[in-house]
């Protein structure tokens, strides 16, 4: 009987935890350039600052009591919950969520992301280790190739997958039969999935930024958390430059207590914080170096635009992923961007923060 060879030889007891482990993604783009170098400290900080029950989830109102429905659904009919796609800028609490869905429904959480399924094979390991009512989470659902995808689609539907081993006339197809799961995907770039994925999950939720006041919720439940002293005020203003994302907010928090317990008396004061974010190149929007670039370069060599995300890119020796994913949300959400048909623009507020001239956007509008 001809082996499968496309399997993984080892045992697959070790396949979720290497999948957990090539799913955490390495800082990159204007993260790397923002965290400089993010400790295994920091990174077991930020996991224990995630909720872990629906109750204790700040914000996304609208997302959080329709998944209550479902996830009180599911539990009455004793089925798994439906596949579910969460769409949204990074941070926003997609890997929460989906955490959570797994702590409510009881069951076990397998989390690998869309570039480290390079192979059927490693597809095919994974399920059929899941048992009844466990829950795959592939982070970067978008990056997924498109031979894996091809084999995900039946799974996801029939919960079984077709494997085929060797080539020409020793060709052989061996059906493998999946118990009911969940799969839980997530992107920051819905648009780049195919029709066929989209149309296979059931439930879908696209996460927004955050308003003020639940970042200074959050903020203040991180500051308990860390056993942090910190005034009201102080919450407040890490939240307005927290550029509506609890990651950011829960990261410059970090970075505001180890400056106040290096410089000052340890305790998290508006003026120390404003020292703080200062120190670090937050501005009074929550722009950092990189974003000022983006318009610094957008002005001074493009004359505020329209360019494309390429040229900006390659003039700042940038990938253009990072702009669009991670810098362009943002902007176009305080208004500072634009897109038109022909490529992004500057805007007024832009060149009125940056203290910059605006001869240029003057001379569009009299045109």
């Amino acid at each position: 009987m001809t082996s499968p060879k496309d399997m993984p030889k080892q045992g697959r007891d070790k396949i979720d935890l290497e999948q957990d482990l090539s799913g955490l993604k390495k800082p990159s783009g204007r993260d790397a350039a923002f965290i400089v170098s993010e400790t295994e400290e920091d990174a077991i900080v930020n996991i224990s600052l995630r909720p872990s029950k629906i109750k204790e989830f700040i914000g996304q109102s609208g997302v959080v009591d329709n998944l209550k429905v479902s996830l009180d659904a599911a539990k009455k009919r004793g089925e798994p919950m439906e596949h579910t796609l969460l769409s949204g800028p990074p941070g926003l609490g997609k890997t929460s969520l989906a955490n959570i869905i797994a702590h409510e429904m009881g069951t076990r959480i397998t989390t690998t992301s869309g570039p480290a399924i390079a192979r059927p094979g490693d597809l095919v390991g994974i399920l059929t280790n899941l048992e009844a009512g466990d829950i795959l989470f592939i982070d970067e659902i978008h990056r997924l190739s498109t031979t894996v995808e091809e084999y995900i689609y039946p799974a996801m539907e029939n919960y079984e997958i077709d494997v085929i081993m060797d080539k020409g006339p020793y060709a052989k197809t061996y059906k493998f039969n999946l118990k009911p799961f969940t799969l839980i995907g997530a992107t920051t770039r819905s648009g780049l999935l195919t029709a066929p994925m989209r149309s296979r999950f059931g439930i879908l939720y696209h996460l927004e930024f955050y308003d003020v006041a639940d970042l200074v919720t959050i903020i203040t439940r991180s500051a308990k958390i860390l056993n942090i002293p910190m005034e009201e005020s102080a919450a407040l203003e890490i939240a307005r430059r927290a550029r509506g994302t609890p990651r950011v907010a829960n990261r410059l928090l970090r970075r505001v207590r180890d400056w106040v317990q290096v410089k000052k008396d340890g305790r998290i004061t508006k003026d120390f914080t404003e020292e703080a974010l200062k120190a670090h190149g937050i501005d009074s929007m929550g722009l950092d170096n990189v974003d000022r670039k983006v318009i610094s370069v957008m002005h001074e060599s493009f004359g505020g635009g329209p360019v494309g995300i390429e040229s900006i890119a390659a003039t700042m020796n940038e990938e253009p992923d990072t702009i669009v994913d991670v810098v362009e949300p943002f902007l176009l959400k305080i208004g500072f961007l634009k897109r038109t048909p022909r490529g992004r623009e500057l805007t007024k507020p832009a060149y009125a923060h940056m203290g910059i001239s605006n001869s240029s956007f003057a001379e569009k509008k009299l045109l």
